[in-house]
Formats: C-alpha cells, sequence, structure tokens
C-alpha cells in the first residue's frame, strides 16, 4: 500500500503504478501533461514536498508518504499571481507547457522571491516550450515574483476595449496557465474506449498475411480492424491519395509508420498488449533510403506513379548568359537533414458514434475540415455525418496538418459503436507523422564588379518521404524563394520531389524556404568577400523595393520594407566583430493560382457577437487577433465578442492554418463581416440587431507558377526580414537582433513572441537538431533531438516594422514562419567570421553546440 497526498488530499494505492497516468487517467487532473513519457520534456512537472519532479517518471513508491501538488493546487493567490503574470507578458502560446513551466517557477520562488534571470533560467531548463523562445516565460516568472513580493498587484486582465497595435491579453491565455484548457487527451467520456495502431517491423516489407485472432480474444478488446473492414475510401492525402489508412494483406509497406491493424480495449494497457499478439507475415524487402537510389533505374517503385513525386521548373531571363558574363561567381553544395516538428501535444482525437450512423470527432490538427473530409472518404459517409470539432492544439508548425489518429479513432468509434480515444505515445509520433525535408541544393549565384546580382542557377532535391503529403508544394516553395528578397534578372531553378522509404517528409514551419534560404544567402556573403564589400552592403544594394521586379517576376508591392530592416540591425551588424547577417522573404497565404479563401460569419446572440470561423488556433493568438480586428471596425469592447472553436457543423471554412495566412486571410474575412456589422449599428442597438447575422469572406487571388504573364502574382503577400547572430569569442550565440517587416502588427507583444520563438527553432536547426535514421528507422528520442532550452538561449531582440498601406486586414501580413528561416545563414556567416570555416550542411559541425567533424 502505497500512500501520499494529491493538492491536500489524501490518496492510497494498492498496485506500483505509474504516477503521471494515475492523476490523469484516474482522477482527471489534467494540468499535468503528457508531452514525452521519458523525463525530457517538462510538461507533467509536479511538486514533490515542495521540489519540482518529472511526474512520468515516478512510480506510487517514489512518492509514498509524500505530499504532491499541481497547479489546481496553488493557493489563490498563487493562481492569480502566476496566471496574471504570464498572460500579461505574453508568455502564452499554445500553452501546453504552461503548467509545468509554471511547477517549476513556483519550485524555485519558493525558495527565493528575488531570483536572478540565471536562476529562472535554471529552474525551467527541464522544461521545453517549442512556441515561445523562453523569454516571455522567463519575464513572466520574474513579474509573478514581483506580485508574490508584494510590490506589484495582479490586476484583473484590462477591458478588452483596445484595437489593433495594442498589447490585448490573449483571451484564452489564464484558463491555459491554470490547466483548465482541454487539450484532446485531457476528455474523458463514459465508456470510452482507448485505440492503438500495430506498425510495421521494416520500412519496406511484403505482407503476406494477418492473423488477430489472439488479440480479438484477449479480455478487454472489443474490436480488432485490418484494411478489409475499412468501409470507404483506404487511400487519403492532400495533394494525391496515396498514404493507406491501414496496409492491406499483398500490399507492401512504405515506411516504419505504417499502419497495419487496429484495436480498441477497456484499457490502454489490453489495447497495447493486445497489439502484441497479432501475427503479421513480412517478406523484409530493402528499402530505398535516398532520392538517388529511388531515381536510379530499375529501381522498385515505392508509389505506382513512380518514384519521382512532383518537379519544379522557374526560369526568367538567360541565366546561364548572365553567369558566364559576371564578374564574380559563387558554386556550393548545401545538405540539410530532416527534423521533428517537437510540438509540445502528441497527436491524439477521441470519436463518438450516434444512433443515426454519423460520428464526431474532437481533434488538435491544423484544419477541421480537412479531417472531416478525409474522415468521411474513409467511412465511406457523406460530409454532413462527420462533425468535427477542435480542442485547444499544443503547437503545430505544419506536422498537424495530414491526418494521423483522426480516422483511426474514427473508424474504432464505427466499428464498436462507443467512444474511442486514440493518442500517440511521443516515440509513435516521431515514427508516424511527417517531417521537415531533407535537401540536398546546389547554387551558382553571380554578381557584377560592384555586386549587383546577375544570375543564379539551383538543383533542388527533397526527400519527401514515403508519402506526398504536401511535399510537391514544400519543394515548389524552396524554389520559388531560393533568390531571396533581391531584384534578380536571371534565375533557373529546378525542384526534385522524390519518394523513398524514410518517414514522409511535409508542412515545417518555413515551407521549405529555410533550406534554401541558407543555401542562398550564404552564397551571397561568399560573394559580398570576392567583390569585397560587406554583406550588409550587397544585400542593401540588391534588396527589393516597391516596384521592383522579385525572382518570380512580381513587382514588390507599395508594403515592401526589406531595406528598413537593413537599415534597423546595421549599426549592431557593423559595430560587433563576430557578427553575421541574412535576410528572407515569405509569402503570405498558398498562392500560385490555388484557391485560398477564408470565411467568417458573424452572429449577434444574446447581446454578445459570435464569430464563427474555422481557423484554427496553434498558439498565435488567433481568436485574441479576430477580437481586435472587431474592435477596429465596430468599437464593440472585448467583453461583447466571443470567437467559437471551430467547428464542421458551426463555423464556415476558413482553410487551414498553413502558409502564414491566418492573420491576413482570417483577418480580413472578420473586417468584412465587421464592417457589415458596423453599418447595421448606424441605426440600430446592439440588442435590437438579436439574432440578425453578417458574413465576410477574402479570396486571394494570384496566378500559377507557370503563368505566362510577364509579371505574374504568385502571392498575395510576402513579409520581409533581416536577422543578425553575435557570437562571442569562443562561439557562443550572445545574441540575436531580428527586424521584421509584419505589414502591421495586430497585437505586437504577441509578434514579439513569434518572432522569439521562430529564432528559438530557427537556432536548434541551425545548430543542434537533427533526426537521425538507420536504414529507414529513426533513432532519436525526445530529449535526443537537440532541442534548445531555456539555457540555451541567446538574448534576442526585436524590431518590428510597419508599412503597409494595403487595407487587407489592416495591413497584417505573416510572421509565423518567416520568424525562424533567417536566422541560419547567419549564424552560419557568424561562424565563418569568427574561425573562417566555410560550413555548407547542418547543422553546423565544429561549434559550441555540436563539435562533430
Amino acid at each position: 500500500m502505497y500512500t501520499f497526498s494529491i493538492n491536500g488530499e489524501d490518496y492510497s494505492l494498492e498496485e506500483d503504478i505509474n504516477i503521471l497516468d494515475y492523476i490523469r487517467e484516474e482522477l482527471h487532473i489534467t494540468s499535468l501533461k503528457n508531452g514525452c513519457g521519458e523525463g525530457a520534456c517538462g510538461a507533467c512537472m509536479i511538486l514533490v514536498d515542495g521540489k519540482a519532479v518529472r511526474s512520468c517518471l515516478l512510480k506510487a513508491s517514489k512518492v509514498d508518504g509524500k505530499s504532491l501538488l499541481t497547479v489546481e493546487g496553488f493557493s489563490e493567490r498563487e493562481k492569480e499571481g502566476y496566471a496574471w503574470a504570464f498572460a500579461e507578458v505574453g508568455a502564452v502560446q499554445c500553452g501546453f507547457c504552461i503548467p509545468g513551466m509554471m511547477i517549476s517557477a513556483k519550485g524555485l520562488l519558493d525558495k527565493t522571491l528575488s531570483p536572478s534571470l540565471q536562476e529562472i533560467k535554471q529552474a525551467i531548463k527541464g522544461n521545453i516550450c517549442r512556441c515561445t523562445g523562453y523569454v516571455k516565460i522567463e519575464k513572466g516568472i520574474s513579474l509573478a515574483a514581483k506580485a508574490l513580493r508584494g510590490e506589484i498587484k495582479p490586476q484583473s486582465a484590462k477591458p478588452l476595449s483596445e484595437g489593433i497595435g495594442t498589447n490585448l491579453v490573449r483571451v484564452d491565455a489564464i484558463d491555459k496557465a491554470l490547466g483548465k484548457a482541454k487539450y484532446v487527451d485531457d476528455l474523458f467520456v463514459g465508456g470510452m474506449l482507448y485505440g492503438v495502431a500495430l506498425r510495421t517491423k521494416y520500412p519496406r516489407a511484403l505482407i503476406k498475411g494477418i492473423d488477430v485472432s489472439a488479440a480479438q480474444a484477449y479480455p478487454g478488446v472489443v474490436a480488432v480492424m485490418t484494411a478489409e473492414d475499412i468501409p470507404g475510401e483506404r487511400y487519403w492525402g492532400h495533394i494525391f491519395h496515396d498514404w493507406p489508412t491501414l496496409v492491406a494483406v499483398g500490399e507492401e509497406t512504405r515506411y516504419i509508420g505504417d499502419a497495419i491493424a487496429l484495436v480498441a480495449a477497456q484499457t490502454k494497457k489490453q489495447a497495447r498488449e493486445a497489439l502484441k499478439l497479432i501475427q503479421v507475415e513480412y517478406e523484409e524487402l530493402e528499402p530505398l533510403l535516398t532520392p538517388a537510389a529511388a531515381l536510379a533505374s530499375g529501381a522498385p517503385l515505392i508509389q505506382p506513379k513512380g518514384n519521382l513525386l512532383s518537379k519544379t521548373h522557374l526560369r526568367r531571363g538567360n541565366p546561364e548568359e548572365a553567369l558566364a558574363q559576371s564578374a564574380y561567381v559563387v558554386s556550393n553544395r548545401y545538405t540539410t537533414p530532416p527534423t521533428e516538428h517537437a510540438f509540445m501535444e502528441t497527436e491524439s482525437a477521441l470519436a463518438l458514434p450516434h444512433s443515426d450512423g454519423s460520428v464526431t470527432v474532437y481533434v488538435g490538427s491544423q484544419s477541421v475540415y480537412d479531417d472531416m473530409h478525409g474522415i468521411s472518404a474513409i467511412l465511406g459517409l457523406p460530409p454532413e455525418k462527420v462533425r468535427v470539432i477542435s480542442q485547444f492544439v499544443g503547437g503545430g508548425f505544419g506536422g498537424k496538418e495530414d491526418l494521423t489518429v483522426q480516422h483511426h479513432a474514427a473508424l474504432l468509434a464505427w466499428k464498436t459503436g462507443k467512444p474511442v480515444k486514440v493518442t500517440l505515445t511521443r516515440q509513435e509520433s516521431i515514427l508516424v507523422h511527417p517531417k521537415r525535408h531533407a535537401m540536398e541544393i546546389e547554387v551558382t549565384t553571380g554578381c557584377d564588379a560592384e555586386g549587383h546580382l546577375t544570375g543564379i542557377k539551383a538543383t533542388v532535391m527533397a526527400d519527401s518521404g514515403a508519402y506526398a503529403s504536401l511535399g510537391s508544394a514544400v519543394v515548389e516553395r524552396a524554389c520559388t524563394h531560393l533568390g531571396g528578397p533581391y531584384s534578380v534578372p536571371n534565375i533557373e531553378v529546378m525542384g526534385f520531389c522524390v519518394y523513398t522509404n524514410n518517414p514522409p517528409a511535409g508542412a515545417f514551419r518555413g515551407f521549405g524556404v529555410p533550406q534554401s534560404n541558407f543555401a542562398s544567402e550564404t552564397n551571397l556573403n561568399l560573394l559580398a568577400e570576392k567583390v569585397g564589400i560587406s554583406p550588409w552592403e550587397i544585400r542593401f544594394q540588391n534588396a527589393l523595393e516597391p516596384g521592383q521586379v522579385g525572382p518570380s517576376g512580381q513587382i514588390a508591392d507599395e508594403g515592401t520594407a526589406l531595406k528598413e530592416t537593413l537599415l534597423a540591425v546595421r549599426e549592431v551588424y557593423e559595430s560587433s566583430p563576430y557578427a553575421g547577417i541574412a535576410c528572407a522573404y515569405k509569402n503570405s497565404g498558398i498562392g500560385v493560382g490555388l484557391p485560398d479563401i477564408s470565411r467568417v460569419r458573424m452572429k449577434i446572440e444574446k447581446g454578445k457577437v459570435g464569430v464563427y470561423t474555422s481557423a484554427q488556433c496553434i498558439g498565435q493568438g488567433l481568436a485574441t487577433i479576430v477580437i481586435q480586428i472587431v474592435n477596429e471596425a465596430t468599437g464593440i469592447t472585448g467583453d461583447q465578442i466571443v470567437v467559437v472553436a471551430p467547428d464542421t457543423f458551426l463555423t464556415p471554412d476558413a482553410g487551414t492554418t498553413t502558409a502564414s495566412r491566418q492573420t491576413l486571410f482570417t483577418g480580413e474575412a472578420t473586417r468584412q463581416a465587421a464592417l457589415a456589422l458596423q453599418q447595421a449599428l448606424e441605426d440600430k442597438t446592439l440588442e435590437q440587431l438579436e439574432g440578425t447575422e453578417y458574413y465576410g469572406e477574402y479570396l486571394g487571388q494570384t496566378d500559377p507558377l507557370q503563368s505566362d504573364k510577364s509579371n505574374p502574382v504568385n502571392h498575395v503577400a510576402y513579409s520581409y526580414a533581416t536577422h543578425v547572430a553575435l557570437l562571442d569569442e569562443k562561439g557562443k550565440v550572445q545574441k540575436v537582433v531580428a527586424a521584421h517587416d509584419v505589414g502591421r502588427a495586430i497585437n505586437p507583444i504577441a509578434v514579439e513572441g513569434q518572432i522569439e520563438g521562430g529564432v528559438a527553432m530557427g537556432l536548434g536547426y541551425t545548430l543542434r537538431e537533427d533526426f537521425p535514421l538507420e536504414k529507414g528507422v529513426p533513432t532519436a528520442k525526445y530529449g535526443t533531438l537537440g532541442l534548445f532550452r531555456s539555457t540555451d538561449m541567446p538574448e534576442i531582440e526585436t524590431v518590428i516594422i510597419e508599412k503597409n498601406p494595403s487595407s487587407l486586414a489592416y495591413g497584417a501580413k505573416g510572421i509565423g514562419e518567416i520568424s525562424s528561416i533567417p536566422i541560419t545563414a547567419a549564424v552560419a556567416a557568424a561562424y565563418r567570421k569568427l574561425d573562417g570555416k566555410l560550413r555548407l550542411s547542418l547543422p553546423l559541425k565544429e561549434t559550441l553546440y555540436n563539435s562533430k567533424g
């Protein structure tokens, strides 16, 4: 018998079970999150006799006789102080890590109410955040200490009456901080079963037989499903329907994450024990692990259409002639690895069947409509029979655009007639969802004697893994942005997206541009050396200005402010001995002639404005942005505005949260609906408008990449940025200055948070993150991915440039992706200044962060 207290209440256990599982699954105390299950992420932090400990590593025997405390057990004064402080400084984004951060913070502040910054960093060293870059979390802890010292009184959140350009506190920040916000795995319903998937043993193997009889007979098992049990379409996908929901007998597996069978049981343990009883007869086959192997003559076909997923071609002018006549030419070959999103919340879905044959699925993905279309096809149901509702999302970064668990939960619920929840373990998540593309990039860049760019020729070879996902679009974006935010009259880029038996690659923050930007910006620095001018100068004299033609032929609009970002960092760059610089641009919106629409419906209900849109918030604070835009257009205060969670039965389709599009696209749709409401308010009160509805829609009209127009509009907007990285004499990144043209900052503190988080993610990608594969099988755990922690982070200075006369969304442009892009080439350039070495592969070798040669 083990006895202990949790939040002041006594509990006892007969079995020596895992404490995190017990607290979440049995007691339903859900501020503790299961982010990794291996003691690496800190989302499950709990205070044990006042010390912050990772609860996923604790068994009941380890806490026998001890006192345990979660955020739910904080005193009211502590709840108010911590939650207010974190919300006030903008420390809460996706929110999944925040209760764990607050536990670590309390562990520190219970010892000292006057901690130094270094003490704060050390206190949260065991907690990972993938959103914020830690800057605002550290500020939140400092502010909480001030409140607990009695030097400042936590004020209630300001009246929600501020319009755009003000630091309105996020509407969901307090609930997320206190663990009240519900993510899918926090949901529990009566009679709920647990679903799991059997994955293949080999990346490439022929399935010769499947025997599920022993699993079906296992106690607690309610259903076992294989491919033959799927009632609708078995294959799904965004661009091509090439990804099987379950691999059938007689088919080959294509990567190590392929699902072969599903089990639903009364407990998690029963479900996983039953998986072990499923007998699969394999004929192991040699996997194709590189694009070169996949494209070799006679290579076996991974997909029926062939192993070349797509080819991208961009050409303007005559680059061959331009390069031949250039005063200086630089040619290099760059390699970048696959990387893992490492979002804090693993994939989870809860499906509820209904007596009329319909199903409701709760998800934490990047588009409820994408999920609905995929699930309805797989179940063989009309869309109106599939309702998809979003819970809070614990980070996405592009990694939650594909079906991973949503369709499996729905299938098992359909089969059993009972609610079924499917949640991936961290290791399953690492195996299953698409990653960032590994790329090999060859670039030749030329300029004249003064450093004006003359031409670029490049080839991009991308490993897209086993399935298309969004791979072809990612490679297209890598190619279209390879010329950089400069006036380049002659350019040709060829891009090849190749199927292999590695884990699929798809959307990841930056969508192919981090890879190609590293290559093109490094070449530009080398050209500056040849010309004899500074890297700042070569950028400034080639930087796009309004009215000039960019690499794809699009004319830069009046909101283009790249030169302003360069001017903002000039002094710090030129005054530092080991400084590196790089620029970037990134599209907002899907563009290239594809349909790209956002929709918003507003309804006056009980004296308040209900805003209905399926635009998903994955941490960027979209609901708060929507409220500020409505306030700006109508003057209605935020406490009278309610943003409804994405729900395919209630909210119109606003498109996927991808391509840095939601603030601009959904922001503009919101503005249009709000302006219609404002017109109605000219002669009526809100109460008199009860029940009326107002609709806004924004269609981003663009031209395809192969348009025959001389100056096509491939994207409705671009954001621009310049990053400077400063090293100390030992080679540690001491400071990053990030200047961003965001058009208009709807919420400046939220913009800062996006920049800081993007820089942190970019630094990890640059210096340490990798995703090693052994014969197509990932070997990393969450704790070995190389993610940056608080103690790794340098000082970050953000500079926000606002210059955009466009009325669309009051001038706002995207920030989510571009914030992570230019830092890589900037850091590489800083190291070249320090030691003279040219580094052409990632993560950068021979640094303090990665000593590999």
